[in-house]
């Protein structure tokens, strides 16, 4: 059995007065406070208890209630490139039907067919005249996020080689060195060593034929 409905939760709507007559509308603004990780995580998302800003219209149809609108809220993160923290607005279209129960001919919630059990795992209901509106905000909001954040669209990054800011450095390089000719700059220099070596022989047998 699902939990009950708490009309004092910001994200919760009441359709009572909206009433079952097809074609029936109402439309809402409210805000209300982000849940608990309201965004991609670990990436980007709105702060717990962040305002989110929610223009709504809803319709009555033969099913339900359908539900469209907007959410609009600040989310932070951090910029993949640069690693710095960043912060975006972000607004989210939604719509979704929420679905009256099955009932009989006397309001009674008529149990639901074995075959219908995986359609009615993807259908969201309303429950005594309420529903939920947060899991359609959950799913409208990590849609409307970038899965790469930047802080702007031409960020340089960090450089790879010393992980400076590049946007704060526009002239910083290193000099790109070819590993072919550093591998024969290593043996030119060993090479030298060895003459060197040699001829701090030579001349120690120089000497000795001198002292003779």
């Amino acid at each position: 059995m699902n939990a009950r409905l708490d009309h004092r939760n910001p994200l919760v709507f009441d359709t009572h007065e909206l009433g079952r007559r097809p074609g029936a509308l109402q439309r809402l603004t409210r805000s209300a406070p982000a849940p608990r990780d309201f965004g991609i995580a670990g990436v980007i998302g709105a702060p717990e208890g962040a305002t989110v800003e929610l223009d709504l219209r809803l319709e009555s149809v033969m099913e339900g209630v359908l539900a469209t609108g907007t959410a609009r809220a600040t989310v932070e993160g951090e910029c993949v490139r640069c690693l710095e923290p960043l912060r975006q607005e972000v607004a989210a279209d939604f719509q979704e039907l929420f679905s009256y129960h099955d009932t009989d001919d006397r309001g009674r919630t008529r149990a639901e067919p074995d075959d219908d059990a995986e359609d009615d795992e993807d259908r969201l209901f309303i429950e005594d005249g309420l529903f939920d509106l947060e899991p359609v905000l959950r799913d409208a909001v990590v849609l409307a996020l970038p899965m790469q954040p930047v802080c702007r669209e031409d960020c340089g990054g960090l450089c790879s080689e010393c992980g400076i800011r590049l946007d704060e450095s526009p002239g910083h390089h290193h000099d790109a060195v070819d590993i072919r000719w550093a591998a024969l700059q290593g043996l030119a220099e060993t090479v030298k060593d060895g003459e060197k070596d040699n001829m701090g022989g030579a001349d120690a047998g120089a000497d000795e034929k001198q002292e003779k």
